[in-house]
């Protein structure tokens, strides 16, 4: 009863996270996109080029939260998919605090190799797909609107003017609220690391504790937009759209996931059952890169520290693992999802195909 009722938990706190992470983000791009009159995005969505860019150096952000906002940017179809594959090669996810912590000097060289390769393969799928490569469906097809109602409110002349606070607004910035209490405090904070794994102290050094304040420096435009936009903005672009629309989808995708999975990992020692297994390392390394979630890759890491596995199967490892980047992509694109990681997959192979023919 206590192992599920733990499981249950770590569950629940890591889709709380990650549904809250990604809903701020995109009442960020809301907020943006109405205060700038709609002429930020499409000016990104222009350029197949700039999309691939911006998408990398977000995936290569240690965490998850760059990989979120890109996520973000494609569900709403403001970056194409050579876009969203360039981030989700690029990403390490939380593994990147682990292999920065281990061994740095060799961590660095690999996420700008990621980096570079999420890069080159965004672009050429851009030149398969075409400039935008926006071709996969999500299961919204729209991008973030401009109604006419909402440019005099939030451009008036005489300047912001705040509104009544009525129950959505209330419940809005309560919520957002209690959800930044709840992670900067560190309540949904999840061990990431197995105990005894490497050394207690290394989940305090895989913590994303430094994205606390990016995060606060975001939330705090949504609460202006949320006190000082007009009704219309307010109830339909954050409310409707965004809470009613895409939170419940993106928490319940990730919520059954991080069950299975931490189900999965509770009743079996992947660390223990890697190292007795050499021969299989590549292709488990392969496999279990294709679960949308940090935490079983961190056994890659952990072995090859020690001397374990070789580089090259930590190398496909990580170009197959999104960590919880893709995870709120399942609820929105599935398609774009598997399709995503098959490329991945065949990156994977032809790179350690590559190294262990040359070195």
């Amino acid at each position: 009863m206590n192992a599920f009722f733990t499981i249950l938990l770590t569950a629940l706190r890591g889709a709380i996270l990650i549904s809250g992470l990604v809903v701020v983000m995109m009442m960020v791009f809301e907020g943006l996109n109405v205060s700038t009159r709609g002429r930020l995005f499409p000016v990104l969505a222009k350029s197949g080029t700039g999309q691939v860019l911006l998408s990398g150096f977000l995936g290569a952000v240690p965490g998850c939260v760059g990989g979120f906002a890109a996520v973000s940017l494609y569900t709403h179809r403001l970056v194409g998919f050579g876009a969203l594959l360039s981030m989700l090669v690029a990403t390490a996810g939380d593994e990147a605090f682990l292999m920065l912590a281990l061994f740095p000097s060799k961590a660095l060289p690999l996420f700008l190799f990621l980096l570079l390769l999420g890069i080159a393969a965004g672009l050429v799928c851009n030149r398969v797909m075409g400039q935008r490569g926006n071709s996969l469906p999500t299961r919204l097809e729209d991008t973030f609107e401009v109604h006419q109602s909402d440019i005099p409110d939030l451009h008036r002349k005489g300047g912001w003017k705040p509104y009544r606070l009525d129950w959505r607004r209330l419940v809005l910035v309560l919520g957002i609220l209690l959800f930044f209490w709840a992670y900067a405090s560190g309540f949904l904070e999840g061990e990431h690391v197995p105990e005894g794994a490497v050394g207690s102290v290394l989940p305090l050094l895989v913590s994303e504790r430094w994205v606390v304040w990016p995060v606060f420096f975001l939330i705090l435009p949504v609460l202006w937009w949320i006190r000082r936009g007009d009704d219309h903005f307010v109830r339909e672009h954050l409310w409707e759209h965004i809470v009613c629309r895409h939170l419940p989808s993106i928490f319940l995708w990730s919520f059954g996931v991080l069950l299975v999975v931490e189900t999965a990992l509770h009743f079996a020692d992947v660390s223990a059952w890697i190292g007795a297994h050499p021969l299989l390392m590549l292709p488990l390394a392969i496999g279990i890169g294709l679960i949308p979630q940090s935490g079983p890759h961190m056994a890659f890491v952990t072995l090859y520290a020690a001397g374990i596995i070789p580089f090259p199967v930590l190398l496909a490892n990580t170009i197959v693992q999104d960590g919880h980047a893709a995870l709120p992509l399942l609820s929105e694109s599935r398609s774009s999802f598997f399709l995503a990681k098959g490329i991945k997959v065949l990156l994977a192979l032809v790179i350690v195909g590559v190294w262990y023919l040359f070195f």
